[in-house]
């Protein structure tokens, strides 16, 4: 039993010399937790090691706890970024980035955590000489535009109380001097529309009034073209600026108006309509309006009946098409014959507005007609009597 044991010593002694060598692992393992601006883990980011010394990447992907992990990195200085998702990887749209990050070899931790990184960045703990001086530009260029925009908004100021008090020539001046400063600002340009566009209401000389519309028109024209621009290219397509391209095309509709450009108005008003359908009723009024006033019935008519279908309660609307209708009339012997539908646009008015603006005007209309005013307005129906 002793020799055997003796043998099986040697044996192992034996074949323990003749095992090859093994060497230690010349590599590294990484990971860590990658974290967004509010605390929170990032899944499903892009995690990329990139060895600056031979330039070799490291494609990493976190889990659903923002965790990534990676075996088999040469030791050696990196550039490490982080990317939110595969297509941000993809287009090189990084959240933040390391540079020379020495990874050694065993085992090397290394959390990405926005939040924190923010505070120290704010605190200037943590940053190149380089990165201080970007940080110290970047501040100094947000002094300045603050700065601008205060003026701005005190041009704003300014031009609004000029309009409200009637000054309409300082609040051009105030507006010009706000587009020189930046002229890549919608609203700087649709309220010095707005201001030429008042003040053609007070010219007394055709020429000069035509000439302040037509810079309204074009002023209106510059805003549109900003926003509509901003927000074909706003990721986040803020719910109100379709509203508020509409507005500027209903103001620029009503300078074309003005200017006896009645195409231009309607284009413009169906463009508002399709920016903001909520406000399609008061926009085929303003239709309707401009083309009764160049005489064109039939499409006043036909904007006034689609002003009513998008808000049946417009009392102004029922008025408008009668009056309409009322100049389609003709006189057979004595008698004024009305296309159908007439009276009932004038009763419609009365029923909704039975003491408004137009109500006595409305009821000449219907008698002129040899109508009646029938209305359902405040009328109960009244029980028969026994006999």
């Amino acid at each position: 039993m002793k020799k055997h044991f003796s043998v099986l010593l040697f044996t192992l002694f034996f074949f323990g010399l003749c095992a090859p060598p093994v060497f230690s692992q010349a590599a590294g393992t990484v990971k860590g937790v990658c974290r967004d601006a509010d605390g929170n883990p990032i899944p499903n980011a892009v995690v990329v090691y990139t060895n600056q010394d031979n330039g070799q990447k490291y494609t990493l992907k976190t889990n659903k706890k923002g965790e990534y992990f990676s075996l088999g990195l040469s030791p050696g200085a990196y550039h490490v970024a982080l990317y939110k998702t595969q297509d941000d990887f993809k287009a090189n749209k990084e959240l933040f980035h390391f540079d020379k990050y020495q990874v050694k070899l065993d085992e090397n931790t290394l959390d990405i955590d926005l939040k924190k990184e923010a505070e120290n960045a704010a605190k200037g703990q943590g940053l190149t000489p380089e990165q201080l001086k970007q940080m110290q530009e970047q501040k100094e260029k947000v002094a300045k535009e603050n700065l601008t925009i205060k003026g701005l908004n005190e041009k704003i100021v300014t031009a609004n109380t000029d309009m409200k008090a009637g000054d309409y020539d300082g609040a051009i001046a105030a507006m010009t001097e706000a587009t020189q400063t930046d002229a890549t600002r919608d609203v700087l340009w649709a309220l010095l529309a707005d201001a030429y566009r008042g003040s053609a209401s007070k010219q007394t000389d055709p020429a000069e009034k035509s000439k302040r519309l037509q810079e309204a028109v074009t002023d209106y024209n510059k805003a549109i073209d900003i926003k509509q621009k901003a927000i074909d290219t706003d990721p986040k397509k803020n719910p109100d600026d379709p509203k508020k391209l509409a507005a500027y095309y209903n103001n620029l509709a009503d300078a074309a108006a003005r200017s006896g450009k009645v195409d231009d108005a309607v284009k413009a008003y169906n463009q508002a309509i399709q920016l903001n359908p909520e406000g399609a009723a008061g926009y085929y009024f303003n239709i309707g309006a401009v083309d009764t006033n160049a005489g064109k019935v039939d499409d006043a008519i036909a904007a006034f009946d689609k002003c009513i279908a998008a808000d049946p309660t417009k009392a102004d609307a029922y008025y408008q098409k009668g009056v309409n209708m009322i100049g389609k009339a003709t006189l057979q012997g004595d008698k004024m014959v009305a296309p159908p539908g007439t009276a009932e646009a004038f009763q419609k008015y009365l029923e909704l507005q039975p003491t408004g603006p137009y109500a006595d005007v409305a009821k000449q209309m219907l008698a002129s007609i040899g109508a009646s005013v029938e209305t359902g307005y405040g009328t109960k129906k009244k029980t028969p009597t026994k006999k």
